[in-house]
């Protein structure tokens, strides 16, 4: 009895099934052609925001369900960094553009400062009250800029009395611990952790890290921090800055991501591992998608080549 051979599926694409509007068609050929760019960068932009947006009152609920919201809606679009930290890690340790990195960042600050000043609109004349009710009693110039004041829903600030270096030593293991479990989802042979369970351990940790240690200052997300602080610059003026602790909260989860990261490369993952079939369709899904994608741009710029053509033959007649 000779080998048994297996026949590779035929890809099934979404446009062999439903057809779009023709604008929808030529924006998409456009998009894979030129601007996937700027879709990318929305996705960061809009992951950010989800992520934001629900976990504004520091709840770890509220954290966990905004790492849903972003992972679940808009990591299919960009790949889901959604964090500086995770977006530099990616380029040391796994060739991501830099060009593109700066525009992710860029956009992922931005989602968060968007965030946060909806917030501050939607929320505003609840948030004047508190204060007049802080000021009325003598308090809101020593609670504003603090975890429990109006401005700490915003930029993030320590408790008065912490001392720096354990806040340093509390973030940065905090978020190694976040880079460990990241990592660990991002394996293609963790037979536990399917894809489409990865965004809900990921959520868990988040929820588990902001409840278990908010309290002595906690970041987690560059773009969360400096995102915020921003907003926070922006509603209250140079008085909302912050401290030294600004600097530990918008720069200490970069190196811890990367050593996480590294502590997962060398001390868990295992090359010699079999890739299970849930992890070998959703890398199929993505390979396929990005060969779709190829022969979009190719059928676009050889469309727009004869759309040149057309017009300068036509350029000719009239001359």
């Amino acid at each position: 009895m000779g080998p048994v051979t297996m026949s590779t599926p035929v890809p099934l694409h979404l446009s062999d099934v439903q057809t779009r509007p023709r604008i929808f068609t030529v924006w998409e050929r456009y998009r894979h052609s030129s601007a996937h760019w700027l879709v990318e960068c929305f996705a960061e932009f809009l992951g950010v925001f989800f992520y934001v947006y629900p976990a504004i009152l520091q709840v770890g609920l509220g954290y966990a369900g905004g790492i849903v919201f972003a992972l679940g809606i808009c990591s299919s679009t960009s790949g889901g960094h959604f964090n500086p930290a995770v977006t530099i890690t990616f380029v040391i340790l796994k060739g991501f553009p830099p060009l593109k990195a700066v525009r992710y960042i860029i956009a992922q600050i931005l989602g968060s400062y968007v965030a946060c000043l909806l917030i501050y609109a939607q929320w505003h004349d609840i948030i004047k009250e508190s204060e007049v009710a802080l000021d009325s009693v003598g308090m809101l110039e020593s609670t504003l800029f603090t975890p429990n004041g109006p401005a700490g829903a915003f930029g993030l600030y320590i408790l008065p009395g912490l001392n720096l270096g354990r806040v340093f030593l509390n973030e940065f293991v905090t978020d190694t611990f976040l880079a460990i479990v990241i990592w660990g989802t991002l394996d293609p042979t963790n037979i536990l952790i399917p894809p489409q369970s990865a965004i809900w351990v990921i959520a868990v940790a988040y929820g588990a890290a902001v409840w278990g240690f908010s309290v002595p200052a906690l970041a987690a997300n560059p773009a969360r921090d400096v995102g915020g602080r921003l907003a926070a610059l922006t509603i209250y003026g140079k008085s909302a800055a912050g401290n030294n602790y600004s600097s530990i909260a918008a720069l200490t989860s970069i190196p811890a991501t990367l050593f996480g990261a590294l502590v997962y490369q060398v001390f868990l993952a295992d090359y010699a591992r079999v890739i299970p079939s849930a992890q070998r369709e959703f890398m199929d899904v993505h390979h396929q998608h990005a060969q779709k994608s190829e022969i979009m741009k190719s059928s676009s710029e050889s469309s727009s080549s004869k759309d040149k053509a057309e017009i300068m033959h036509n350029e000719d007649v009239a001359v």
